[in-house]
């Protein structure tokens, strides 16, 4: 069926909207009656291109990228190829709408196939004047608009194909802010499985954590670490850091972190640990400029010594009671993990006391600044006056960790640029004196059957 030519009319200039050259192509069956650009672009107030397919096969060869809005009839026949390849009622356009009613589903079957090779042009429809219901349901389908044919003139159908694109263009934005907003909580989701659980069950060990990535809005960074008990009772910990911000090291950082304990839970320990994370870091990383440093401890199952293995990494910090915090031993450390081929870690035996708190962490907490704007660096020797500090004020655990990890941004003057983790293991004989005591004195017995909110979980890692 022809389209109607559309009258001229007057356009007052408060109706005039200067703007972009649109393109518009026309499919529709009677070239006789198509709409002429000049009627359009003097509605419009800019230039109009018009293009004219008389069938769908001229519509697929006349759409390009510069196409602005199809002007559809949907009195178009359809031919019986095109009929065969129409979208099922099951499925969706490709702009995820609904497919049509199977009642309809022939009469729309040259939209449906429009939308299918044209998912990302705005589509304007024309249907007669009587059939509300038809046009109602090509909106529905994916059509951003309808005109009826009696109704059609220069201006209403100016306006319509400008509204028309815009809604497109809306919907497009829509679309992939939602796609990016999904992605983003994959992503989340993602990061915040990969993150440690600490396995420390039946340890007296107290455990706290702090890991702040320096990368915008992510939540895992190139910083990695991990606790975990082993069945004879030693208390295995490790921190490490791959070279690098982005998110190829984060998946590195995760892969070491995973390797290490899987290793420990078999057995390794030490340079022979250390050697096969090499081999691992050597057939994962991007590229051979790629390292990652580590430090390991292993914590007797008294608790009062340890084995320190270094590679390349920022000694711990150790707190006895009654004395002041201070670094052990770094000298009989090894390379980063990737530098040397054949390096080794020497194992150094380290004596811990009865009541001690140990602090393993990252560069990214001694690299920050002194000050907005200064040179100076906070380094090794700032952070163990920092955490003395701390301790002469009382704190320990969680509140020290958030203390210190607070401290050190204030002094950089805002957040810091490199991931910062922090891992904090400690051993206070008074407290499992006194959790021993709560253990074995037998409590009331009740006969009433516990609520949700009396039954108590096991921790997580330990007291």
């Amino acid at each position: 069926m022809p389209v109607p030519v559309p009258q001229q009319r007057d356009v007052p200039a408060a109706e005039t909207h200067h703007g972009a050259d649109l393109t518009v192509l026309v499919i529709e069956d009677d070239p006789a009656g198509s709409i002429t650009g000049p009627e359009l672009s003097a509605a419009a107030g800019t230039r109009v291109r018009i293009r004219t397919a008389r069938n769908l096969t001229e519509a697929g060869r006349l759409l390009t990228d510069d196409v602005d809005c199809i002007l559809l009839d949907l009195a178009l026949p359809v031919p019986t190829t095109t009929t065969a390849t129409t979208t099922p009622a099951t499925t969706t356009t490709a702009d995820h709408r609904p497919g049509p009613a199977p009642a309809r589903a022939d009469e729309l079957a040259v939209l449906t196939h429009v939308l299918r090779i044209a998912p990302l042009h705005a589509v304007l429809v024309l249907t007669a004047q009587d059939d509300t219901e038809l046009a109602a349901e090509a909106v529905r389908v994916g059509a951003q608009d309808y005109l009826f044919r009696g109704e059609l003139d220069a201006r209403v159908l100016s306006r319509a194909i400008r509204y028309a694109v815009e809604r497109k263009r809306a919907d497009i934005a829509q679309h992939q802010l939602t796609e990016s907003g999904l992605r983003a909580q994959e992503n989340a989701r993602l990061e915040r499985g990969l993150l440690p659980t600490p396995l420390l069950e039946g340890s007296d060990l107290s455990f706290a954590a702090r890991y702040r990535p320096g990368r915008s809005r992510a939540l895992l960074g190139g910083d990695f670490y991990d606790t975990v008990r082993t069945p004879d009772g030693t208390v295995h910990a490790m921190i490490g850091d791959v070279c690098g911000h982005g998110p190829d090291e984060a998946a590195l950082g995760v892969e070491l972190r995973i390797a290490w304990r899987a290793l420990t839970l078999a057995g390794l320990c030490g340079d022979q640990l250390l050697s096969t994370l090499q081999q691992v870091l050597e057939h994962e990383r991007q590229s051979e400029e790629i390292f990652a440093t580590l430090c390991t401890v292993d914590i007797a199952p008294d608790g009062r010594r340890a084995g320190l293995c270094l590679a390349g990494h920022p000694a711990p910090l150790l707190a006895r009671h009654g004395r002041p915090a201070r670094l052990l031993p770094y000298e009989d450390g090894g390379p980063a993990l990737g530098l040397l081929p054949r390096a080794r870690w020497p194992r150094r035996q380290v004596e811990l006391g009865a009541e001690w708190s140990l602090m393993m962490y990252t560069d990214g907490l001694i690299e920050g600044r002194v000050g907005a704007g200064s040179s100076q660096r906070l380094g090794q020797d700032g952070m163990v006056a920092m955490v003395n500090s701390r301790l002469e004020q009382g704190l320990a655990g969680e509140e020290l960790l958030e203390a210190a990890v607070a401290e050190v941004r204030e002094l950089n003057g805002g957040e810091l640029t490199d991931d910062v983790a922090v891992l904090l293991l400690g051993r206070d004989p008074e407290r499992i004196r006194r959790r021993g005591r709560s253990a074995s004195r037998p409590g009331p017995v009740s006969t009433a059957a516990p609520t949700a909110a009396s039954v108590q979980r096991p921790p997580l890692y330990g007291p």
